[in-house]
């Protein structure tokens, strides 16, 4: 041993702490007992005389206590952001919390404060791993939207047992109401929350049918989602608010991609052609009760019309009768010459008294321009 009577500066009593025998003094080596407390203060009080300066007493020595004390407690003040929220720890056992601005709590070892960035918003990704743009830059700048694949998370089995693959992306802050969980409760929040997003989406999937996820409830499986991440969140005590749900991508699985985009294909037309069909329907039929109901207000007027013409002939002809009763041989003269009127009147006829019976001379004149040309002697 470096202290042993072989070449060494110290002989076989001393051992390391030389003559003394040990760190209390004489004595103290082997199974002596250790130096009453009093002694080894004073000896300490006059080691430390032995680098203060000359005239410093004893209470220069409580002023320098006293300083470094207060120095050590002023020590203590610290501030907080604006987007944090601070957490007392006394002893490693929380305290309590801090707003933004200048706070106190005991300074190091007896306390310490963790702060939080309450209101960043963080974002966590499922089903795929977003591309740095090193990494995009060393694909040849062919970066993909979503980066690259992570099947193992974004393939999951629907109610009516096919398979989906989805990639969303969950944005979620620290709760400003529970910081202490968030610190606390969780030891590692980010992967957490990751593994409770990839549990509630399959659940929400594992009830639905895939064309409906495909196409019409894509917009209702983000809200379920998220209230079922904040609901498990929340029993865990993790102290995270989950802001939001984002779909990114939701098909079929690759080898089958192609068929599902034909099927749904097949169902939008579909659909077009049954909204194209109704709206003509919508269009034709009012076209046809108007039509319909146009002709039987005329059928009606037309009724009307035959009923009051056939009541007014038999109205006159009441009339005529009765006057007939009255005188027969007038009302024959006079019925007589109505009907000649009606008859003749349109006729291109010109009739004469004969002058032997009684009746005026005429002229006969022939208008010839009123019965048209003569072709070949004839009419």
């Amino acid at each position: 041993m470096p202290w042993s009577n072989q070449g060494g500066p110290r002989n076989q009593n001393n051992g390391p702490w030389g003559q003394q025998g040990g760190p209390w003094g004489p004595g103290s080596g082997g199974g002596a007992q250790p130096p009453d407390l009093e002694e080894l203060l004073r000896r300490s009080q006059e080691g430390l005389k032995q680098f203060m300066p000359a005239g410093f007493g004893g209470g220069g020595l409580a002023i320098l206590v006293l300083l470094t004390l207060l120095a050590w407690l002023l020590s203590g003040f610290y501030t907080v952001g604006p987007n944090e929220i601070g957490l007392n720890l006394i002893f490693g056992k929380y305290r309590g919390k801090t707003q933004a601005g200048l706070n106190y709590n005991l300074p190091a070892p007896v306390g310490s404060v963790v702060k939080l960035a309450v209101t960043d918003r963080n974002i966590t990704d499922v089903g795929f791993r977003e591309e740095t743009p090193a990494e995009g830059r060393r694909r040849g700048g062919q970066t993909a939207r979503l980066g690259s694949e992570a099947p193992e998370e974004s393939l999951m089995l629907t109610g009516d047992e096919n398979i989906a693959d989805i990639k969303f992306r969950v944005i979620w802050q620290i709760d400003p109401s529970r910081p202490e969980d968030y610190a606390f409760n969780v030891a590692n929040p980010h992967t957490t929350v990751k593994a409770v997003a990839e549990s509630a989406m399959r659940e929400i999937v594992g009830q639905s049918q895939i064309q409906k996820i495909l196409t019409a409830d894509r917009k209702v499986i983000e809200p379920a989602s998220q209230a079922l991440m904040q609901k498990v969140l929340d029993d865990y005590h993790s102290g995270v608010m989950v802001l939001q749900v984002l779909l990114l991508s939701v098909d079929p699985p690759q080898q089958v991609i192609a068929a599902f985009r034909d099927v749904t294909a097949a169902q939008q037309d579909l659909q077009r052609l049954g909204n194209e069909a109704e709206a003509y329907a919508n269009r034709v039929v009012p076209e046809a009760r108007g039509s319909a109901a146009r002709i039987l207000q005329e059928a009606e007027a037309y009724r009307e019309q035959m009923v009051a013409e056939a009541r007014g002939q038999a109205a006159r002809f009441d009339q005529i009768y009765e006057q007939y009763k009255n005188a027969p041989a007038l009302t024959r003269q006079r019925l007589y010459i109505e009907t000649m009127e009606r008859v003749l009147g349109g006729a291109d006829k010109v009739i004469l008294d004969d002058p032997a019976k009684g009746g005026a001379s005429a002229l006969p004149f022939v208008p010839l321009p009123s019965f048209g040309p003569f072709k070949g002697g004839q009419k």
